[in-house]
């Protein structure tokens, strides 16, 4: 499964989810971050949403995961990751 997890540095909150997502285990998966502040369009698309988590389909389409709230326990992520996949 890949993985885009769509942040800026600085962000308390990508920070967060990004050290969760190091943290699972139980659930194999490839994660490419991307930096809003280096491309104009994500920029404009998530600016006011990051941290964002997507899913790249089998058609190579990203598909945005569900939010979870930043004290969400790893095994609420793991959780969501299965049922993604």
């Amino acid at each position: 499964m890949k993985l885009i997890l769509y942040s800026k540095q600085g962000c308390c909150l990508c920070e967060g989810l990004l050290t969760k997502l190091q943290q699972v285990k139980n659930v194999e998966f490839e994660l490419e971050t991307r930096d809003i502040t280096t491309n104009s369009e994500w920029f404009d698309r998530y600016q006011y949403e990051i941290p964002v988590l997507c899913l790249v389909n089998a058609q190579q389409q990203e598909q945005e995961l569900p939010r979870l709230s930043p004290r969400s326990p790893i095994e609420k992520l793991e959780k969501l990751l299965k049922n993604a996949a």
